[in-house]
């Protein structure tokens, strides 16, 4: 345990499966493929987007800040994850591992905001098609995105620096794969009740709000669909935001499932507890983006068009 005489941390120890080896194996080899898999399907679908001049539309725009945000919260977060499966025990420095955490942070928040704003996008698209291009500016859009990132940014400002203030004293060992906030404010040797209260602001800034947002766009989106006539129209106006509720669904619901559920102090089946929070991990952390750009372009017609179009102009410019 590393600490100085003024007792300021200068590294943490990730544990992560440290107990189980045999399962450390397989998570590297499986956290890799699928993070090889996440680069390859979301820089497709960001490529795509910009290539098309068809998908150059609202929707397709915060689709495209969505896969670059994933690409940049499993880049923060898997290598130092493969890292730590390499070694019984993984040391990252202070420094180091709040920087993690910022950008982890960050991301996270800024996906909650953007999900709200495509939820309202899809609203106003699917309850007011006349006006859509008047309301869904280029600036009104561009506006809503940068200000998803931006309030992300400083939401991972603020909770990074409070988290830094905190004395580390007693314990350096995180158990987790990654420096994840709610891990290491466990570790500080002091009052955390700020920190409590700013996350749980926090929680309701990036988390309550979006979802409200999300969840009252669909009401009206709902009661919009079910007005109109013909089938076939229901069912295409419902196809264009089935993929976004989809992803709102998995996003959403292992946020709730990792960070509402009542802490466990027996020590019976710990270990059993310690493969639950890193199957639980692994699903939020690195599953999400994976399915996202699969979500998106196995249900989605104009992605698939886009990449045929693609390929097609390719395999035409190969030809000559």
């Amino acid at each position: 345990m590393e600490r100085t005489n003024d007792s300021t941390l200068t590294e943490f120890v990730l544990v992560g499966l440290s107990a189980h080896p045999k399962l450390q194996t397989v998570f590297f080899f499986l956290i890799l493929w699928m993070y090889l898999k996440i680069l390859l399907g979301n820089g497709i679908l960001i490529s795509v987007i910009i290539y098309d001049s068809h998908l150059h539309t609202p929707m397709y725009f915060f689709l495209c800040n969505l896969s670059f945000l994933d690409v940049c919260y499993t880049s923060s977060s898997v290598p130092l994850m493969l890292a730590s499966f390499l070694a019984a025990k993984k040391r990252v420095s202070f420094s180091g591992c709040m920087l993690q955490m910022f950008i982890s942070f960050a991301m996270g928040a800024t996906e909650c905001m953007l999900l709200g704003m495509m939820a309202l996008d899809r609203y106003v698209a699917i309850c007011y098609p006349l006006r859509y291009p008047v309301i869904m500016s280029k600036g009104a859009y561009m506006a809503l995105a940068a200000g998803s990132w931006i309030t992300g940014l400083i939401d991972s400002v603020v909770q990074t620096a409070l988290a830094m203030q905190l004395p580390f004293c007693a314990n350096n060992v995180i158990n987790h794969f990654v420096c994840e906030i709610l891990a290491i404010l466990k570790l500080a040797c002091a009052d955390i009740s700020v920190n409590v209260i700013s996350m749980t602001g926090s929680n309701l800034i990036v988390l309550v709000i979006p979802l409200l947002a999300i969840a009252t766009s669909y009401i009206f989106i709902v009661a919009t669909i079910l007005r109109i006539p013909s089938t076939e129209g229901k069912h295409k106006a419902f196809s264009t935001c089935s993929s976004h509720l989809t992803v709102v669904i998995i996003f959403y619901g292992t946020i709730f499932f990792m960070y509402a559920k009542p802490e466990s102090k027996a020590s019976i089946d710990s270990g059993n507890e310690d493969i639950i929070e890193a199957l639980i991990s692994l699903f939020y952390g690195v599953m999400t983006p994976m399915i996202n750009p699969l979500i998106y372009s196995l249900r989605n017609k104009d992605v698939k068009a886009a990449v045929k179009n693609i390929l097609c102009r390719e395999n035409f410019s190969d030809g000559k």
